[in-house]
């Protein structure tokens, strides 16, 4: 599979290539060399041909859009796409004054999902970036907030398309359910949906993912490796959704390596390559704070995989017999 094939990114008229760079860490990046270090990062992703990257304001409190921006001034702007989300503002300076250090970093962003907060946040954005477009937005993490987002956030995100202003309407979350909501209820070109579809779980097979290719919404799938479990298997800081994994999910980590080491494979490389061959998915944005393991996530696209090891998986029932893999 070639990391560097382009595909269309839903009904945006974008061409992505199929592996993207998700920029959450470029936000909790520390000390003086961290503006270095991002420049690195999204230099390796250019240099290899990478031409998606994803950010929001929440990540490191705008910190991520700052890196981002610097480590683009110098790269002409059609050569990529960039997302951003909306949904959450930053406190002015001012707001933030007479708070204590230690809780303006967490305190430093709050929820809205208003037409007139996605304004804003668009005009922020493009502030901290230092660039004067952002090519597609999503409506960042609504889970608590469905009304608001599809009342306000989605009606200020289909006027500025109208407007030419973005290309690509999105929503993106940590689930499923309430993309495949959004979907029946709104015109999205496209969505990010983080961790719902992995070799670990296949929920998303069963409404979104046919609905998304029905409707020609492009996703962008983040949290492949499940926020490290499918990457760290059977080391003990290994996270399943940010948390120390269910015994459950555990096991069947432990038992998906073990599959892949009976055929040779390179988990990590399952595991991104699974997620890429259903073809409601158009690309993958793993992130990471080291230019080599921008390169890694690359590589492992590129591996040949056989066929043998995938009917295994299914035979085991670790996937899910139906769920489309290389080759199909």
């Amino acid at each position: 599979m070639d990391p560097r094939k382009k595909k269309v990114l839903g009904s945006t008229g974008l061409e992505v290539t199929r592996l993207g760079l998700g920029c959450a860490s470029l936000g909790w990046l520390e000390g003086d060399t961290a503006q270095e270090q991002a420049n690195a990062v999204v230099g390796k992703a250019l240099s290899l041909g990478v031409n998606i990257l994803d950010t929001a304001p929440k990540y490191g409190t705008g910190k991520s859009e700052q890196r981002l921006g610097k480590a683009l001034q110098e790269v002409p702007r059609d050569s990529y796409v960039l997302a951003s989300k909306v949904g959450r503002l930053l406190h002015t300076p001012e707001e933030l004054e007479g708070m204590p250090a230690d809780q303006q970093e967490r305190r430093g962003i709050y929820f809205d999902f208003s037409y007139d907060g996605v304004m804003r946040s668009l005009e922020e954005s493009l502030e901290r970036l230092g660039l004067d477009r952002i090519d597609v937005l999503h409506i960042h993490d609504p889970d608590r907030h469905y009304d608001e987002a599809i009342g306000g956030a989605y009606t200020a995100l289909d006027k500025l398309r109208s407007d030419g202003v973005i290309k690509g309407v999105s929503a993106g979350m940590n689930q499923w359910q309430m993309l495949a909501q959004f979907a029946q209820e709104g015109e999205f070109d496209c969505f990010l949906m983080a961790g719902r579809y992995s070799l670990l779980e296949q929920g998303a097979l069963d409404e979104l993912l046919p609905l998304c290719i029905e409707k020609n919404i492009g996703i962008v799938a983040g949290g492949t490796y499940n926020s490290g479990l499918l990457a760290k298997v059977g080391e003990g800081d290994a996270t399943y959704n940010y948390r120390k994994p269910p015994p459950e999910i555990e096991e069947k980590a432990r038992a998906l390596n073990e599959a892949a080491d009976r055929h040779g494979v390179d988990l990590k490389a399952a595991a991104s390559q699974f997620v890429l061959a259903h073809p409601a998915i158009t690309c993958i944005i793993p992130g990471t704070r080291f230019p080599e393991r921008v390169e890694e996530n690359f590589r492992v696209i590129e591996d040949e995989i056989p066929a043998d090891f995938w009917a295994d998986l299914k035979e085991e029932e670790l996937i899910r017999r139906e769920a489309p893999v290389p080759g199909d």
